[in-house]
């Protein structure tokens, strides 16, 4: 200290002189400015300062896409599809008695009627057809229920006469103007065959007649309903087979009726 007790001051340095500041800041800049270019670019460490904000996603717009496999889903119980046999559709048969509540029909000079044999035979071919199952529905002669009748086949049973001595066999008919000829047809020819095959009897076409193929019947039931009338014997030469050997013809009525609703039995 001097002895006026004052700080001595560096020779030409003014405190607070501006000029003297500027020079100061200078001389920074030009040494900072030679460092930036003395150091290598990537030397400098930067130090990412932690933010506190939260990024939020922009809320997309359009349809949602889901990625594949993104994750599997768990298999539920496989869907069991079983499928029931169709139910067969059960036959429907109608018998017609020839004869039955109106009159006798042809008889014998013995004594033997017609009606008698028919409705004994009917009773027979209906009881074999109701053992498997099938509808059956058994007519008089002129029955009420005929009228607009419809079934899978409709079978009048009538006997021949004691009128014709040495005469024998069987004959099957149709409507001489059916509706359905091709399917009727098919009827007359089953029947024909199997009832030939079971009795043995003759088909006897010459005594084919018009009371016959206009049988009433044909022209009361429905005319989509196959129907048939069959004349089983003559009551004087095939007596024995039409009385005493009746399940014999009713069974080969009723082959006959099995062939035209269930087909030809494969060999």
């Amino acid at each position: 200290m001097s002895k006026t007790g004052q700080h001595p001051q560096a020779a030409g340095v003014q405190p607070g002189d501006p000029w003297t500041v500027a020079l100061l800041l200078r001389g920074l800049v030009l040494v900072a400015a030679a460092l930036a270019l003395l150091v290598p670019s990537g030397l400098v460490p930067i130090i990412p300062v932690a933010s506190s904000t939260v990024a939020v996603t922009p809320p997309q717009t359009g349809p949602a896409v889901i990625p594949l496999g993104a994750s599997t889903p768990t298999p539920g119980p496989l869907a069991v599809v079983t499928s029931e046999p169709a139910t067969p559709a059960v036959p429907r048969v109608g018998v017609i008695a020839g004869h039955a509540g109106s009159d006798s029909g042809a008889v014998c000079p013995d004594g033997l009627q017609e009606a008698q044999i028919n409705a004994q035979v009917a009773d027979r071919v209906v009881a074999r057809l109701r053992e498997r199952g099938w509808n059956v529905d058994l007519f008089d002669e002129f029955d009420d229920r005929l009228a607009g009748y419809q079934a899978d086949v409709l079978i009048s049973i009538h006997a021949d006469s004691c009128a014709y001595p040495g005469k024998t066999g069987f004959k099957v008919a149709r409507a001489e103007s059916s509706y359905i000829p091709g399917n009727e047809d098919v009827l007359v020819s089953c029947l024909s065959r199997y009832y030939h095959a079971r009795t043995g009897l003759p088909f006897d076409a010459n005594t084919i007649t018009f009371d016959m193929t206009r049988y009433h019947a044909f022209y009361e039931i429905h005319q989509n309903t196959p129907a048939a009338v069959i004349e089983i014997g003559f009551m004087l030469d095939d007596r024995q087979l039409l009385v005493e050997r009746q399940d014999v013809v009713a069974l080969g009525i009723v082959e006959g009726l099995l062939c035209f609703l269930e087909g030809e039995p494969t060999p």
